[in-house]
């Protein structure tokens, strides 16, 4: 990169905060995606402030220099990965929580705010943000960017339920603001919403209006064991029409299960007998204002569950040996990756779809000879494979025929983790191409010359 223009980069966000050669480190080349090839960028900038934001894409604009926004890094789809180089945008330093609005239920954030600041923040004022990914160190930003979800979706949502505005900066380096501190407004286009998973190609977010709500009093946990994966999968439904709404329903296959307790260290103390019994469990987990509630609404759930099928229920004997199991079913994705898992599928289908989805994941598996195992959100379609297949060009087939699959059950590629570069070639293929094209439009009417996160999506 030109001297003159690190020079202006640091003229902008001071020297201290402008980073090139040697001085970058690795972790600004990748992000938690298993298929993407590492790149290092050109320079690494680090604003304070929105202005500094502005500043710095009118010069790349004027300069048609690539622009890729950074949070944390804790994306799954090579989103924040500059492969291009040029200028990696880490938002590391805007990272205020500038207000908690009590009386509209509210927080004001900024976009490198990581969520478990967030959670802290807002639990002191007894409210609670009820997006929960599964990773804590995730900034506000980067959720809002791929639209997050995570294993609460089931009952409050995703990501683009509780963002009430935005401010971002285009990448002609205009400031716009969106939204505000209410849940209601028919005013125009919903740029809020436009801007929510568009992965940074369209605007940097650089603060959010999020919606909070009142936080309940106690959790309970419950881990269900089951001998057919289909039949697990079928008590969801049944759940949900009980008017027992979970906060969290989440299952896992044997071999997923053995991969989180190796990883984490931590047992499910469940017989040897079940175990060797099971192919399945849902974690379920409860919530409400007493103790007496969530048992009453446990009896209803667990009942549910042996009607259908279930062999045994582990009940945890107080709410922190619940977070235990909770904390292991975190660590699905680095379980995975440290087991040498090659490929992460982030596909959804209709909830009822699930156990249709997983027979044909079984078959997919035998007929190459390769480990698939599952995990994901039975509450609301979200499946999670991880696949162990080192042969790359088998690798291929394995994951076609997997998102055809997920097409033929009126699914869609990405539930949570977004497109970015990994999954780029499969949505091009088999996304609608009338789409694709008016997306193009979009992206080319708010990003003109193309340097805002460039090659990301399409």
């Amino acid at each position: 990169m030109e001297k003159e223009v690190l020079d202006k980069l640091r003229k902008i966000v001071g020297v201290e905060n402008v980073i090139v050669g040697e001085g970058i480190s690795e972790e600004y080349t990748h992000d938690e995606a298993l298929g993407v090839k590492h790149c290092l960028p050109d320079v690494v900038v680090k604003p304070g402030k929105t202005e500094e934001v502005s500043s710095i894409l009118r010069l790349a604009n004027e300069e048609r220099i690539p622009v890729t926004p950074r949070g944390s890094g804790t994306g799954l789809c090579g989103g924040c990965v500059p492969h291009l180089g040029g200028i990696l945008l880490s938002l590391e330093r805007m990272n205020k929580i500038l207000e908690i609005d009590e009386e509209n239920h509210v927080a004001v954030v900024e976009a490198g705010v990581v969520l478990s600041s967030l959670y802290r923040a807002v639990e002191e004022h007894g409210l609670c943000y009820p997006i929960y990914p599964g990773e804590e160190t995730a900034t506000v930003g980067g959720n809002i960017a791929t639209n997050a979800g995570g294993m609460m979706a089931v009952k409050y949502g995703v990501t683009r339920h509780f963002v009430l505005g935005l401010e971002a900066v285009l990448p002609t380096g205009e400031v716009i603001k969106t939204g505000g501190k209410y849940v209601k407004a028919s005013t125009g286009y919903d740029l809020t919403q436009l801007l929510i998973g568009s992965e940074g190609t369209l605007a940097i977010i650089t603060k959010a209006i999020l919606k909070l709500l009142p936080r309940p009093k106690t959790r309970l946990t419950l881990f269900v064991a089951f001998k057919d994966l289909g039949k697990g999968v079928k008590t969801v439904p049944a759940i949900l029409r009980s008017g027992k709404v979970p906060l969290i329903i989440e299952f896992l296959d044997i071999v997923g299960l053995e991969s989180m307790e190796n990883y984490t260290g931590i047992k499910v103390p469940i017989g040897n007998s079940v175990r060797r019994e099971s192919e399945a469990f849902l974690l379920i987990v409860l919530e409400g204002e007493s103790q007496k509630e969530v048992y009453e609404d446990a009896e209803i759930v667990g009942d549910l569950c042996m009607k259908n099928g279930a062999i045994d229920i582990f009940m945890p004997s107080t709410e922190k040996a619940g977070k235990k199991l909770l904390e292991l079913r975190e660590k699905s994705f680095y379980a995975a990756r440290d087991a040498g898992a090659t490929y992460l599928v982030d596909i959804v289908v209709p909830r009822s779809n699930i156990p249709k989805f997983m027979e044909r994941v079984r078959e997919i598996s035998a007929k190459y000879a390769t480990i698939i195992s599952g995990a994901g959100h039975a509450g609301d379609g979200n499946i999670h494979l991880a696949i162990f297949e080192q042969d790359l060009d088998k690798l291929s087939l394995i994951v076609k025929e997997i998102y055809s699959v997920r097409k033929a059950l009126e699914g869609t590629i990405s539930a949570e983790h977004g497109i970015g570069l990994e999954k780029k070639g499969i949505f091009l293929e088999m996304e609608d191409k009338a789409k694709i094209e008016l997306m193009r439009r979009i992206k080319r009417a708010f990003d003109p010359n193309n340097i805002l996160n460039p090659g990301k999506i399409f």
